[in-house]
């Protein structure tokens, strides 16, 4: 059985499996629609959680990153588990007692003001359009290599796929597909390594492989890493931070960017309890980690066997052939993710940092001419178990594992999205009398036009997958976050000063972000390349969500006490939310 075959087989089975519960959890109700009934059982909101966060950047591009950043990478892994923890703690359980159906919602009624509750869901959208051009991206990429379509063709399947199964159920069928999805996605990233940490050390624990003996050879897979990227000038796995300040800074971001996320906010207004939203954030602590756990051993295995494929006898000097290059070279490079361009006309394939100038006289002395091997990150992950060649199965394992991550989350961001358009500005804005019947269309409608939008996007994104849904977080961090915590922490702060304070947050962070990804343009150019020169104060792009929120939090405190306090009912709202009296009882829906 051909490889193509072994693919569309483990894709086509778990389409059939999201497709089959989508039919069996239509919702029937707009309850059911935006919080699956306000019923689902912690464990299983746990595991749905840990589907919704999975995401293509989680599955696709943070292994790939850490492979090629190395420690720098780590600001991914560390950010958005550390946010997970903010979200958990600080803002689920009083959101789920609070008893709304939507963020916005939340903001209306806790700042008194309808002017509040429409910047939120404009925020709610940026963050979550941005979020969902990553997936589509990732998408794209999956279906690319393992169904042989173009990666525009890619994502529109993907975006079809999606609709379907959150048209027909809304949040309750999203709910229990994402908990399939997880099951797929966890078994589908956890086996190769598995295969690969064995192959490569005797030891089948990914984690102690990682720090653990190559077979046959007196070295750490670790330290032989280490010792192959730095003679080719590349900075060594286990390196420093170069930049702390925005490894900083990024960390930062994605952690209170992590904690005002919409999709993955609403997935704790699905449990009956406040009690079982805490429960729910630990289970979904729990199922996130197998994955988180087991990244820096995928991605330091998959760089190791990159470079070792590129120089299978071990010497630096001595690339290998292109003419003798292996099958997996070939189905990447048909889909425009791995490129290779002959800069000396040798016939073989220099890998090497050319932008090291400590390594350039090295270079010279072997005659390359440059670089000539491009991978994309987002490729790494879902390539590595075609680099150790490992049994077809595994790889057609990882195709519909790699799926059901960007799947998972596209659906609950969907469920934001439409939930915000036909929720917030349809039915409490703009026609309150609207039926149930016609306010679940308009979120059907709604959920067209994002994934339409998202999959145009996502042909043309602003970066690899992992690039733009860290924009997203900045969004998040500036915007809600802030606005979400006062609301909870804060008796002081006013409809007046959230609103300004979201103004200057998402205000600093967009003009920043288009400013250097090559979205805003002057006179035809673009004025500010993205490079650490032309950053103010040396700041990078990816981590100024977390200047945007300190700037929300001040704005907001100053406007608040230069005009009058909440009236005293609301304070005594935000007193009684951080109490247990009981999920909705401190607001009726």
């Amino acid at each position: 059985m051909s490889q193509f075959a072994v693919n569309l087989i483990f894709i086509g089975l778990s389409f059939a499996l999201y497709i089959g519960i989508a039919l069996w959890s239509r919702a029937g109700s707009t309850k059911e629609f935006y919080v699956a009934g306000g019923g689902i059982h912690p464990i299983t909101n746990g595991v749905a959680v840990a589907g919704d966060w999975m995401s293509a950047a989680s599955f696709l591009s943070m292994a790939g990153m850490v492979a090629f950043m190395g420690y720098t990478g780590s600001a991914f892994l560390m950010g958005w588990t550390g946010g997970y923890i903010l979200l958990a703690m600080l803002l689920a359980p009083y959101l789920r007692k609070f008893g709304k159906y939507t963020v916005p919602s939340f903001v209306e009624d806790r700042y008194q003001s309808k002017p509040a509750r429409m910047i939120a869901v404009v925020s709610l959208l940026c963050i979550s359009l941005t979020y969902m051009i990553g997936q589509m991206t990732g998408s794209g990429v999956v279906f690319a290599r393992f169904l042989e379509v173009s990666v525009d063709a890619g994502i529109w399947i993907a975006a079809g796929i999606t609709f379907f199964y959150a048209v027909l159920g809304g949040m309750k069928s999203v709910t229990y597909t994402q908990v399939a999805q997880y099951c797929v996605l966890i078994v589908a990233f956890l086996v190769p390594p598995i295969f690969i940490s064995f192959q490569m050390t005797g030891n089948p624990v990914p984690q102690l492989g990682m720090i653990s003996e190559v077979t046959g050879e007196d070295v750490y897979v670790i330290a032989k890493l280490n010792s192959v990227l730095r003679d080719l000038g590349f900075a060594e796995y286990t390196a420093y931070a170069a930049d702390p300040l925005n490894h900083f800074l990024l960390t930062a971001t994605l952690m209170v960017g992590t904690a005002g996320l919409p999709h993955v906010i609403i997935r704790f207004f699905t449990v009956p309890k406040v009690a079982d939203a805490r429960w729910s954030a630990g289970w979904a602590l729990v199922f996130i980690a197998l994955l988180y756990l087991t990244a820096p051993a995928v991605a330091s295995m998959a760089r190791l066997n990159l470079m070792d494929t590129v120089y299978p006898n071990g010497s630096q000097a001595n690339p290998i052939d292109y003419e003798h290059r292996p099958d997996w070279m070939n189905n990447w490079m048909e889909t425009g993710l791995l490129k290779f361009e002959d800069k000396n006309g040798d016939g073989l394939i220099q890998y090497y940092n050319d932008a090291n100038p400590a390594f350039k006289a090295t270079a010279d002395e072997r005659g390359w001419a440059g670089n000539e091997l491009t991978v994309n990150n987002d490729i790494m992950v879902i390539a590595n178990p075609e680099i150790a060649k490992l049994p077809g199965w595994t790889i057609g394992l990882m195709a519909a594992g790699a799926i059901a991550a960007a799947l998972s989350t596209a659906a609950g961001l969907l469920m934001a999205i439409s939930s915000a358009v036909s929720h917030d500005i349809v039915k409490v804005t703009l026609k309150p009398d609207l039926s149930e019947k016609a306010e679940m269309n308009v979120a059907r409608v709604a959920m067209l036009a994002t994934l339409v939008v998202s999959a145009f996007l996502g042909m043309n994104p602003p970066g690899f997958a992992a690039q733009t849904v860290a924009l997203a977080f900045g969004l998040a961090a500036s915007t809600l976050f802030p606005a979400l915590m006062m609301g909870i922490f804060s008796k002081r702060v006013n409809g007046k000063g959230a609103i300004a304070g979201m103004l200057a947050g998402i205000t600093l962070t967009l003009v920043y972000i288009f400013m250097f990804k090559g979205w805003l343009f002057i006179a035809g150019t673009n004025n500010f390349p993205d490079t650490a020169e032309y950053w103010f104060f040396g700041v990078n792009p990816l981590g100024i969500g977390f200047f945007g929120a300190i700037v929300n939090f001040i704005v907001a405190y100053a406007v608040s006490l230069a005009t009058e306090p909440p009236p005293q009912e609301i304070q005594d709202l935000v007193e009684s939310v951080r109490y247990p009296k009981g999920a909705g009882a401190a607001i009726d829906h």
